[in-house]
């Protein structure tokens, strides 16, 4: 007996061993204050100096691969007499924010917050500002919840078996009714988690079907790397980084592949199989997808979205598909030929993509293509793919 005991004890201590049990300074990181501003704390006595860089500071310009993007400014913290480093934001918006501390210049995430989340091969501490309609939605809150699966399935196509997340709405399992179905795609460097884990998908869906301006749909979250079987550190390659730079990216490969996903939904899931009832979406490269599968297919989807996208042709290499990408304007001319009930564009004004963007309303314009366009503030961020979402998801399926 004294025997068990002393091994429980042990396995205790071993369990807590990340425990302060009271030594050194008891702070928090971050603290909302009441006034919405947010202080962040790091204890660090031997730093010899402390950064903050985040969404909620000031942006600056860089320059990357030819196109300048709106960067998260830094901001210095101050030590106290016990070694405690502070800074405390201005006033900050409801929003969903990331950051990072910045020790004797190496970028972490907060110690004291443990609440992060991986984009592409990056972590990043997360902070979520409630307060308004939209951020609220971003909130897990008492509504009824839908179900979120990791499913694997075959892909003859790719010749892999690949991953899926499928979001099936409340009630799903209880009912017998079909369901209409968004395919959500996400952007280059991207995987089958990003929409879910950084896009809040779940939650958006959950609040916006509960509070009825959302129908009851299926949200089926792709791995847009062709290459991959799934999200890195989750396939059979083990522990691999993460990387944007992979195989068979933006070439033709994932469109020619994606009626297996189709495929696959309709057979495994109570779902709607007319094009009336699917509709497609997708952020950056996820937008580039959505457009040249929904031109190459166009008695699929009668509701297509491009966030953020990507949107001219593409010269993949040469074992790859041109066909795919050929002739795009004909292609467009020939879906809206078939009369989709939506075709929506959204972008940030500050968008590395916004002049592609626009040549391509330019050409819908021409032709007398019926769109719809929303232009927001900032660039190429989640902050607005999060918005988009929002917003799609309460045309589609009306």
């Amino acid at each position: 007996m004294i025997l068990a005991a002393l091994c429980l004890f042990g396995l205790v201590a071993h369990a807590q061993q990340n425990l302060n049990w009271g030594q050194g300074p008891q702070v928090a990181s971050p603290v909302v204050n009441a006034d919405k501003t947010v202080t962040f704390n790091m204890i660090a006595p031997e730093a010899q100096k402390v950064q903050i860089t985040g969404d909620f500071l000031p942006t600056k310009k860089i320059e990357f691969g030819g196109n300048t993007y709106d960067a998260p400014g830094i901001a210095d913290l101050v030590k106290d007499d016990k070694g405690v480093w502070s800074f405390t934001s201005e006033v900050l918006k409801p929003e969903l924010y990331t950051y990072n501390m910045i020790v004797d210049g190496v970028k972490i995430i907060d110690p004291l917050n443990v609440y992060n989340i991986r984009d592409i091969n990056n972590l990043f501490s997360v902070l979520l500002i409630g307060g308004d309609a939209r951020t609220d939605l971003y909130k897990v809150n008492k509504v009824a919840h839908g179900t979120v699966s990791k499913v694997w399935y075959e892909s003859p196509t790719a010749g892999l078996t690949r991953r899926l997340t499928v979001y099936t709405p409340a009630g799903y399992e209880t009912s017998n009714k079909d369901y209409p179905v968004l395919y959500l795609l996400h952007g280059i460097g991207g995987d089958e988690n990003a929409w879910s884990e950084l896009g809040r998908a779940t939650q958006i869906l959950d609040n916006l079907i509960a509070q009825g301006k959302a129908e009851p749909m299926l949200v089926v979250m792709t791995n847009g790397n062709i290459s991959q079987e799934a999200c890195p550190g989750e396939t059979s390659e083990g522990f691999r980084v993460p990387t944007m730079m992979l195989p068979k990216t933006m070439e033709g490969s994932f469109e020619t592949a994606f009626p297996d996903v189709v495929k696959f939904i309709e057979k495994t899931y109570r779902v709607k199989k007319d094009k009336a009832h699917r509709a497609i979406a997708g952020l950056s490269m996820g937008g580039f997808h959505s457009l040249f599968i929904s031109i190459n297919t166009p008695d699929l989807f009668d509701y297509i979205g491009l966030f953020s996208a990507a949107v001219d042709q593409q010269q993949p290499a040469p074992n790859g598909f041109p066909n795919i990408y050929a002739d795009r304007n004909a292609k467009i001319d020939q879906l809206f030929a078939k009369n989709p009930k939506l075709f929506w564009i959204g972008i940030g004004k500050t968008d590395f993509l916004i002049k592609n963007n626009n040549d391509l309303r330019a050409y819908l314009d021409s032709k007398n293509h019926k769109y719809e366009y929303v232009e927001t503030d900032g660039g190429h961020i989640w902050r607005n793919w999060r918005i988009y979402l929002t917003m799609f998801a309460q045309k589609v399926f009306k």
